[in-house]
């Protein structure tokens, strides 16, 4: 069986004996092995400095971005219900046009239907927005927009993890994984990606959206969940093992840490064992340092009504856009964001009532959204954090049953803001119906390429050898959207 990691890494997996040698291969340092692999050093060597992943120590080039917060809307966003203003659609309303046989995915074409919600043009670019975001429409002169995003698919499962991982398959580590891998960890007290999902269920794919596929286990998305009782799960003995102290938490730690790096020298091949030796150290030191970040009393008054925490109609995705903010203040570098669990309901996947569904979700998350800019804005955290709305794909621009759009691969939308982004900047143009990409369509490939270049890395040259491919984020395809970089 080919051994999926280089050689570089298991040369270091093999002396890790002391503690700086421990961190080198499954802390941080995971980053500076895909650095050393990445320049063509042939082993990690003991006078080797340790990875330096802060702001301009990126792979290739200076970074103008430190950390990212992706905010993900899980369903399939209605693009011409939203941001995409089509008078075509009001003028056609109701109308009965050919778009081919195969024009849906799971249903029969009805007639044209318009936005049901008024439009408006907002802010000195005069970016037209639907009334559904009316705190979001405050804040467009700060976004940069791909407006003819396309997808390979139009089913959900495929769909998110080709937004995620550039491939629609599942297997494959997601962009948060790769960016881990690639600069390693900030802070040694918190991990370098982190999964806020919906306070209601997972979505799509359930964890296969933040997998690190074939990367060593230690990069995969941690899950903590801010609205719920226990926010991280096992991280604190039950409060019922009364028999269980510091002290007999210490020496049974210990105790794992002998018997796997035993265990490690046997099979210094099983990356699971290395993000094993890395999960229980980094959740000791989590014991001590994600209380604090996930106390949001700690916040002031005016943060919270900023955000809605006590809203009921935003309340938690508020607590974890504000959550996110707080973790990449303290040093995470990627915090994903989800809006709408899996399932037919309760999500952007509003197959049956437009006017009536879409209103709920985008209510959930537009004051917390317009909030976390301004509080990014405020704290100076624009400067080298960038902000990443999206979602799988879009939809049709005619009916499904009454008022309802079925999905659509042919063109959606996604928008970006903060550091090394053109603010107010828009690439490319859906067709008059904004049923298909019209002008400088967009891939995930594009859009994760741009992403890598904001955070100093060459998406060519990120890549790590697994079953004999040189595998990459971007595949073989992606190309650097300069027309909305500063």
């Amino acid at each position: 069986m080919t051994d999926p990691r280089t050689s570089t890494h298991r040369t270091a997996a093999r002396g890790c004996g002391s503690r700086r040698d421990f961190l080198w291969t499954a802390g941080g340092g995971l980053g500076g092995l895909a650095l050393a692999h990445l320049l063509g050093v042939a082993e990690a060597r003991d006078d080797l400095p340790l990875p330096r992943p802060e702001l301009n120590g990126g792979l290739h080039h200076r970074a103008k971005v430190k950390r990212i917060i992706q905010l993900f809307m899980n369903g399939g966003v209605s693009q011409m219900d939203t941001f995409d203003y089509k008078p075509e659609l009001i003028k056609r309303h109701g109308e009965k046009v050919d778009f081919g046989l195969k024009a849906a995915a799971t249903s029969v074409p009805g007639n044209i239907m318009k936005c049901p919600f008024e439009w408006k043009q907002h802010g000195q670019t005069g970016r037209w927005v639907s009334g559904v975001f009316p705190h979001t429409a405050e804040c467009v002169d700060d976004l940069a927009f791909l407006m003819a995003m396309q997808s390979k698919t139009n089913v959900h499962g495929p769909g998110s993890y080709m937004q995620n991982t550039g491939f629609i398959t599942p297997g494959f580590p997601c962009m948060g994984a790769w960016i881990s891998y690639g600069l390693g960890r900030l802070t040694d007290n918190l991990p370098s990606f982190v999964v806020l999902p919906d306070s209601r269920g997972l979505p799509y794919n359930q964890g296969g959206n933040f997998s690190s596929g074939f990367l060593p286990v230690a990069h995969q998305g941690t899950i903590i969940r801010p609205t719920a009782p226990v926010p991280i799960a096992d991280l604190f003995p039950p409060q019922s093992a009364k028999f269980i102290t510091p002290g007999s938490e210490a020496e049974g730690l210990a105790l794992l840490d002998t018997l796997n790096r035993d265990h490690l020298k046997e099979n210094s091949g099983d990356t699971r064992l290395e993000a094993r030796i890395a999960s229980y150290e980094l959740a000791a030191k989590m014991q001590l340092s994600a209380p604090e970040v996930l106390d949001l009393t700690k916040e002031s008054q005016e943060t919270h009504a900023l955000y809605g925490t006590e809203d009921k109609t935003c309340a938690d995705f508020a607590r974890n856009c504000l959550t996110a903010r707080r973790m990449i203040e303290r040093g995470v570098r990627f915090v994903q964001v989800w809006s709408g669990m899996g399932g037919p309901k309760g999500n952007w996947d509003n197959h049956t009532d437009i006017p009536n569904e879409l209103p709920f979700i985008a209510g959930s998350v537009d004051r917390p959204i317009a909030a976390l800019i301004r509080d990014l804005k405020a704290r100076g955290l624009f400067e080298d954090t960038l902000l990443v709305w999206t979602t799988e794909f879009g939809r049709m621009p005619f009916t499904q049953g009454s008022t309802g759009r079925d999905h659509n691969g042919g063109t959606f939308l996604t928008w970006l803001a903060g550091a090394g982004i053109q603010a107010g900047a828009t690439h490319g143009e859906s067709d008059e119906f904004s049923y298909k990409t019209a002008r400088d369509a967009t891939w995930c490939y594009d859009l994760h390429a741009t992403i890598l270049r904001l955070m100093g890395v060459d998406h060519q040259k990120l890549t790590f050898r697994h079953n004999g491919i040189d595998r990459r984020l971007t595949d073989v395809h992606g190309e650097v959207i300069e027309e909305i970089l500063a």
